[in-house]
């Protein structure tokens, strides 16, 4: 059996010290064996530098998943071409920096991560997420075996995540949806063996707008002006995503649960 750990969309620095302070606890008391995130909102909200990246792979991230922001810091361009463990979604068009799907040796198997981004009111848009994934699987299978793979869909709408779910049902291990910051309730293993969650939810600030802070929100919504929306960072915190238990030697999914977790830091 092998554990994973899928947490979503890290928030500004709240979200970034809740993974960095609670991810050693959190992976000793759930033996977890590898741990995924999306690392998409880590730098203020808006994309992640190469020092904040390098930061959560060092505190136990295996493979950071990114999507809409994935440029909105510059220095990362130079740095997706370096660091493979960094992913943006697999459908931008041929010869854009770094890679969208990469395998990682674990001590249990090789384990295969792919990170897509929806179309349906996504911008930029972007190639077709669906074939583009299966074009991933298949080049990652041609040249090693990989029963297990996980695929990090960053979409807005429910519906495409959930066709994407059974689209790829029984062909990969995991299929668990980002962007939207609110974990869904919707955690199942599809008939093929595939453990799908349409949203992991956000870490960062849980008091708060998805991440920002209330009071500019609202007014925005209250008075249609323009409003300047940082980063909330009193407060508790919050972690949340998915653990899943897979059969590393058929890539079934054997069990599928949330995670949540609130409270202060230290």
């Amino acid at each position: 059996m092998f554990r994973v750990l899928f947490l979503g969309d890290i928030v500004g620095e709240p979200g970034r010290r809740a993974v960095l302070e609670r991810l050693p606890v959190i992976k000793k008391e759930e033996g977890i064996d590898l741990v995924v995130a999306n690392g998409e909102n880590a730098a203020a909200g808006r994309g992640i530098t190469p020092k904040l990246a390098m930061g959560l792979l060092k505190a136990g991230v295996s493979m950071i998943t990114m999507g809409d922001h994935v440029w909105d810091q510059k220095e990362i361009v130079d740095f997706m071409e370096l660091e493979p463990r960094v992913l943006r979604p697999v459908n931008y068009p041929d010869g854009t920096p770094g890679q969208g799907y990469f395998i990682i040796d674990t001590p249990k198997g090789p384990f295969g991560v792919i990170n897509v981004q929806g179309r349906t009111f996504m911008q930029p848009p972007l190639d077709n997420p669906f074939t583009a994934v299966k074009a991933a699987i298949a080049s990652m299978r041609e040249h090693e075996e990989v029963p297990m793979i996980l695929v990090d869909v960053h979409a807005e709408t429910t519906s495409e995540k959930v066709s994407m779910g059974h689209y790829l049902d029984g062909e990969v291990s995991i299929v668990v949806g980002t962007h939207t910051h609110v974990q869904t309730a919707d955690e199942k293993i599809l008939p093929g063996g595939t453990a799908y969650l349409t949203d992991a939810g956000m870490c960062g600030p849980a008091h708060s707008v998805i991440g920002r802070e209330i009071a500019p929100v609202l007014k925005r919504f209250e008075t249609s002006m323009p409003q300047r929306f940082p980063i909330e960072k009193s407060g508790e915190v919050q972690v949340s995503g998915m653990i899943t238990d897979v059969d590393e030697a058929t890539g079934h999914a054997l069990a599928v649960r949330r995670f949540f977790w609130q409270g202060e830091l230290a």
